[in-house]
């Protein structure tokens, strides 16, 4: 299937690494021009560098704090005017949930809570609001936010509150700018495959005085496919939400866990 993104131009928050890199790499393939933004600024070299020669496409990086208006105002300024337009905007910069036991109730503070809302939440408002102008004014353009499963899963406090608060922002939106050409998408990934797995596992393994590999297979044990998605998986569906293609989906969320059992969602 010709996923129609060639010469479309897309920016990928949180593109240096993990998932959102993933994402780039493989909008990239599909012959899409990326800018992918973070706030490392050699991590973020790194991965341009990297991007670019894989694919032989346009991939250009920029820095940002998506916690700051300004520096998102910059940054989709800077974008814009070397990409000569903006229609996909990914929203993955935010701190991957599951990278440390998540606090109880007593160790909850206001501004744990605060810093979550203002970088994954108000962020991918912040970019969205930016970006928003110049999909309308191009009458076409798609808003991927990547969220996770915590929406879905109680055992984090924070991390089901804003991930959430991130699904009912996407569907806001998909009303708003679903009549002006603007499709809005959230994609809940669950355990997911990427360059710090293998770190965590082997800190679970020690935790539990257990293999690497008990700790996989307990993991898989949770998903119906009986193993962990790898990044580049979440990223082939969330290339197909940033194609026109994808029409028919409008503010809904799509689960990318390999099938979290138990639960029905419809």
């Amino acid at each position: 299937m010709d996923l129609q993104l060639r010469g479309r131009r897309a920016l990928v928050c949180g593109g240096s690494r993990g998932i959102g890199r993933a994402i780039a790499l493989q909008l990239a393939r599909e012959g899409a021009h990326v800018a992918i933004a973070a706030r490392d600024p050699d991590r973020l070299a790194q991965a341009t560098a990297a991007l670019a020669l894989e694919t032989g496409g346009t991939v250009i990086g920029a820095e940002v704090d998506t916690g700051s208006d300004e520096s998102v105002r910059a940054l989709v300024a800077a974008v814009v005017n070397q990409l000569g337009g903006l229609e996909i905007l990914v929203n993955a910069a935010a701190v991957p949930g599951g990278q440390a036991p998540p606090p109880l109730l007593a160790d909850v503070t206001e501004a744990a809570l605060w810093a979550e809302m203002n970088v994954k939440v108000m962020g991918y408002l912040r970019t969205a609001r930016e970006a928003a102008p110049h999909m309308i004014a191009a009458g076409w353009g798609r808003i991927i936010n990547i969220s996770g499963l915590a929406a879905r899963q109680s055992g984090s406090i924070l991390g089901s509150v804003r991930n959430v608060s991130v699904a009912a922002m996407t569907k806001n939106l998909a009303d708003e700018l679903g009549p002006k050409g603007v499709n809005v998408t959230v994609v809940h990934p669950g355990t997911t495959r990427t360059e710090r797995t293998s770190a965590r596992l082997a800190e679970l393994a020690a935790e539990r005085s257990v293999t690497i590999a008990d700790v996989e297979r307990g993991l898989g044990a949770r998903i119906s496919i009986g193993r962990i998605v790898d990044a580049g998986e979440v990223a082939d569906v969330v290339a197909f939400l940033a194609s026109p293609r994808s029409v028919a989906i409008n503010g809904d969320a799509i689960a990318c866990g390999g099938g979290a059992r138990g639960a029905i969602h419809y």
